[in-house]
């Protein structure tokens, strides 16, 4: 007889992970504190979810702060956003995010100054390892430096490091790093071209109210 990741057998009780390996007492222990450290947090980011539809910035925003999220005064979230563990996203100055961005947050993701990011973009540092038996979850940071533009719809896979002032087209998968002041497009993302601007220190100035 087999209940959930709990077996009993002639000898008693014993504990299994997902594929069925029997697992010692602390490891189980591990696992089961690790699951209501989950199931917490997939509650966190319902409620987020909800916050994310406010319709003013600086109660969204400090919400976002109160759940751990390091947000620069200056930046603006716009809404529809959606995370993961908001506590290891940090977002620089004069830094505007546009609406129903997801930003991962299961490794670190640094979100440099004077970003502009456009709507629905989605930013991710972990994936699964296809390869593995057991399909396990691969963690790499993601590193946005300042003055980058990205396009609406770009998806920015895990372990990328974007440069200083590159831009990214629209609808790009950015699978690698992309270096300083270059302009990238496509699937998977390629040089196309280089920015001439090659001095930054302008800002983005205003974001849109009640969005």
């Amino acid at each position: 007889m087999k209940i959930a990741n709990l077996k009993i057998t002639s000898q008693g009780f014993q504990f299994v992970d997902k594929q069925g390996k029997s697992l010692s007492l602390n490891v189980a222990i591990g696992k089961i504190i690790n699951r209501f450290f989950s199931y917490f947090l997939d509650f966190e980011l319902m409620l987020l979810n909800y916050v994310g539809h406010i319709p003013i910035h600086f109660l969204r925003h400090s919400i976002y702060r109160l759940s751990g999220l390091q947000l620069h005064p200056s930046s603006t979230i716009h809404t529809g956003a959606r995370f993961f563990n908001p506590r290891r996203i940090k977002i620089g100055e004069d830094t505007i995010i546009g609406y129903r961005a997801f930003l991962d947050g299961r490794a670190p993701l640094t979100i440099g100054s004077h970003v502009d990011i456009a709507s629905e973009v989605m930013i991710y540092n972990s994936e699964h390892d296809v390869h593995s038996t057991d399909m396990k979850a691969i963690e790499e940071p993601v590193k946005i430096e300042d003055y980058v533009f990205i396009g609406p719809r770009v998806i920015i896979m895990p372990g990328v490091t974007v440069g200083k002032g590159a831009v990214i087209a629209g609808g790009a998968v950015v699978t690698k790093d992309v270096p300083p002041g270059s302009i990238v497009g496509g699937v998977p993302a390629k040089v196309i071209g280089e920015r001439r601007l090659r001095k930054f220190n302008y800002h983005l100035g205003r974001p849109r109210l009640f969005q």
